[in-house]
């Protein structure tokens, strides 16, 4: 049997997020072995690397942009600079479900803020389902229970430096090359964890430290690389949806390879959070399928 594009487009986003959390299992495997900056000077560096070659073999590089466009290109590698910094230092320090069902409230906070700076439509069912998806996040965090803990507020304020850098995306001319945006995001922040990893010492780079980095930088480049094929393949209505596949992926991971497993809390607002962006995201589609309804022929 044939596949649909959307079929296509289905299983290219579970491999991205399948790739994208098997990088944040490898670089969690090396909390207590490599410093923090160390450990993403490192990666960034392989990221880096792939990143050009990939370009330069594609011909999707391009640097002769306008002023605007590199102002928002920096506005950009800034947001996901503290984003990554905030999330990993997150991962290094709690389980990887967790920090993985809270970063699934993205979508809320990317139709939230969205309508608040950008004035993007946004109807009162979207609004309820987002306040809901929020009660999930708390459940998740818990702020003053005794299940509470600080790594969970870096992960928050992770969400909403990567909601600020999705939004800055949509101010991009056109005709930006995907590959040149990501390729100035990984070399900014590759550099200033360069510098800052300087005022703290490295540990010796052995095999055994060196082949967990390499094999994250390789992650990434298959979940960027599917991320952008699958943007090419279906609807993006029916293709989103499947991103949250990620907290699959993150549960079976971090019982596997840590031995952890959410308490009944943490999955409850997990499921929440899940479904509240699942509703958006239909909400989403239905809407613009109307439009395209309504629209003169």
């Amino acid at each position: 049997m044939a596949l649909t594009d959307n079929m296509r487009g289905a299983g290219l986003m579970v491999v991205s997020m399948a790739a994208f959390t098997f990088n944040d299992t490898v670089m969690k495997t090396l909390s207590g072995e490599v410093p923090l900056m160390q450990a993403i000077f490192l990666r960034g560096v392989l990221t880096t690397l792939w990143l050009y070659l990939l370009g330069r073999a594609v011909g999707g590089l391009r640097f002769g942009l306008a002023r605007r466009d590199w102002g928002v290109i920096a506005v950009r590698s800034l947001c996901e600079g503290a984003a990554t910094f905030l999330f990993l230092t997150a991962l290094f320090h709690a389980p990887i479900a967790n920090v993985t069902a809270i970063l699934q409230s993205l979508p809320l906070t990317v139709a939230l803020a969205a309508a608040l700076f950008l004035g993007e439509p946004l109807g009162w069912r979207r609004i309820v389902a987002i306040a809901v998806g929020f009660i999930g996040v708390l459940i998740i965090v818990r702020p003053g229970a005794e299940g509470f803990s600080i790594w969970s507020l870096y992960a928050l304020a992770a969400v909403g430096f990567v909601t600020i850098r999705d939004l800055s995306v949509r101010r991009l001319s056109a005709g930006v090359p995907s590959l040149t945006v990501a390729l100035v995001g990984a070399g900014s922040i590759t550099l200033a964890a360069g510098l800052v990893s300087t005022m703290e010492p490295w540990v010796p780079l052995t095999p055994g430290r060196l082949a967990p980095v390499a094999l994250a930088s390789l992650f990434i480049l298959a979940g960027y690389l599917s991320s952008v094929m699958t943007m090419r393949q279906g609807e993006i209505g029916f293709v989103a949806p499947f991103r949250y596949t990620s907290i699959l992926w993150a549960l079976l991971l971090g019982w596997l390879v840590f031995g952890d497993w959410p308490d009944a809390l943490t999955l409850l607002g997990a499921a929440i959070v899940v479904a509240m962006g699942l509703f958006t995201l239909w909400r989403e589609r239905q809407l613009r399928r109307k439009a395209c309804e309504a629209a003169p022929v």
